[in-house]
């Protein structure tokens, strides 16, 4: 059986000519979520009109040439809904399995006998994030991979969107808190005697003004850049999630008036907050705006106008790490998205370093206590695998009094006077080459100004030749010269000109 592996960087979808797949007359694109289905046909495929349909209600109508459809709407424990069989095997000749690492990547997956059965039709796995573990082998069942797009090869053909992350450092999170003798929760439980740290936390512990502090911050953040940008916070599961909803609720409240669905939380169990997945997706949707979640937007919701990803939630997947950073990759020129911003409160950035991981920020930010949670900006015109998906809450996730459980343990303490702070936050920045920039951002820019123009007199010279001064701007951004940072640093007042002058030549504006 013909088979080929493609690797990409979400959201992209399959590009390229493989040889006579151009030929092929009947296709079959699997999944394992819906919203990989719909957002397909409604974007990517949306040209193939009339041809394409959607399997749905375990109905099969054998007159269409493309044909989108669920594993779970194709099979099941009973013979009657595997309707896959009513296709003869044959009947495709390319078979297309999106988020390939999922779903019938397990050999004893229930959903493999799915592509067992159509094993003449030439067989394409998409992912971002291919997995080779014991149990799960993306190269074992479909070769080594035929085309790779790295997320640095994306973002240095103008494809995806560069990043830049604000970490922000809690000071319980780095020393750990531990319970006084005795110490009960605001619900009466005793609280276990134990060193809680990072991990612990919204997990098994609540400290309640830790939630505050970190919507506090990623409020401060919106009001101090654009506070419609469309962001994610991902949280440590549904119960968290709905925490950080009505914190930023609160903190929101002027927004929130306006239109309740300025802040929703969309999770596995939330029907109104899942009815608005498609909207917050939308690019031309103005509400939802926020959206705090745990698991469900994690992996393929092409969500391409997101500006803003926080990070509250433990991350050692790099499988994870790499389908959250996929949220924010796309680049909507019409939507003014050029890049996006990574706000970190748990260190799941340190995956950065990690050799598996092709694409660092161009940024990364930690600011003191006393110091502006927004960055300078930039204008750019498996250790330990979770899985994928949420498990809806329970009664015993949810905060609940003693005289509930009685002597049972709660799932989770909860406090709520135990004070917390910002020890610091740091952005930092990439090169051109994507390599941390460790001089001085003036210094660096220097250097790459004076690479281009040897003399204050051949930068004045070209820029009054030029009969686009953007063209020379733009040429100088590629080149790796930060303007927006720059102006920051040295004061918003100066334009382009004065300010390459200034940082480069050591020239007073021009234009004071």
């Amino acid at each position: 059986m013909p088979r080929a592996q493609v690797r990409h960087i979400s959201p992209f979808r399959l590009s390229t000519d493989f040889g006579n797949l151009k030929r092929k007359k009947r296709i079959l694109y699997l999944a394992d979520r819906n919203i990989l289905i719909d957002q397909t046909m409604i974007n990517d495929f949306k040209h193939f009109g009339s041809i394409m349909t959607k399997v749905k209600h375990r109905q099969v109508d054998k007159s269409y040439e493309i044909y989108m459809a669920l594993y779970q709407g194709l099979t099941g424990s009973e013979e009657w809904q595997n309707i896959y069989k009513q296709f003869s095997p044959d009947f495709f000749d390319l078979v297309i399995v999106d988020e390939c690492h999922r779903g019938s990547a397990k050999e004893d997956s229930a959903w493999r006998e799915v592509l067992e059965y159509f094993s003449s039709a030439t067989q394409i796995g998409l992912t971002a994030t291919p997995k080779e573990t014991k149990d799960v082998s993306n190269i074992e069942y479909f070769g080594e991979p035929i085309y790779t797009y790295s997320l640095r090869q994306g973002i240095a053909d103008g494809f995806l969107a560069p990043y830049k992350v604000i970490r922000v450092s809690i000071d319980k999170d780095v020393e750990g808190w531990r319970p006084t003798k005795g110490q009960i929760d605001q619900y009466g439980f005793e609280i276990e005697d134990k060193e809680y740290n990072l991990s612990d936390f919204d997990r098994n512990l609540v400290l309640q003004k830790r939630t505050q502090l970190v919507a506090e911050k990623v409020t401060e953040y919106l009001q101090k850049t654009n506070r419609f940008q469309k962001a994610i916070v991902f949280c440590i599961d549904i119960e968290h999630a709905e925490r950080m909803r009505q914190a930023l609720n609160n903190l929101n409240a002027d927004l929130v008036k306006e239109n309740h669905k300025y802040i929703m939380r969309i999770t596995g169990d939330n029907e109104e907050g899942k009815a608005e997945l498609d909207n917050f997706i939308d690019p031309y949707s103005k509400y939802p705006v926020i959206a705090t979640t745990s698991k469900l937007l994690t992996t393929g919701v092409d969500a391409q106008t997101t500006k803003l990803i926080v990070l509250d939630t433990v991350i050692n997947s790099m499988t994870e790490f790499k389908q959250i950073i996929g949220r924010g990759t796309r680049i909507r020129e019409d939507c003014d998205k050029f890049y996006f911003t990574i706000i970190d409160f748990r260190n799941a950035t340190r995956l950065f370093a990690d050799p598996s991981f092709d694409g660092e920020p161009v940024q990364v930010y930690e600011p003191k206590e006393d110091e502006d949670i927004v960055p300078p900006e930039i204008d750019y015109t498996d250790i330990d695998d979770h899985g994928d998906y949420e498990t809806s809450s329970t009664d015993e996730d949810l905060p609940v009094g003693r005289e509930k459980l009685g002597d049972q343990k709660p799932a989770k303490y909860y406090v709520n006077n135990v004070e917390v702070k910002v020890l610091n936050q740091r952005v930092q920045y990439l090169d051109r080459d994507g390599k941390l920039i460790t001089e001085s951002l003036k210094d660096y820019t220097r250097k790459n100004i004076k690479e281009e123009f040897a003399s204050i007199d051949d930068f004045i010279k070209k820029w009054n030749s030029a009969e686009k001064k953007q063209v020379i701007i733009d040429e100088l951004r590629e080149n790796g010269v930060f303007f927006e940072e720059l102006q920051e640093e040295v004061g918003k007042d100066f334009d382009a000109f004065d300010l390459i002058c200034h940082v480069a030549f050591d020239m007073p504006p021009f234009n004071p």
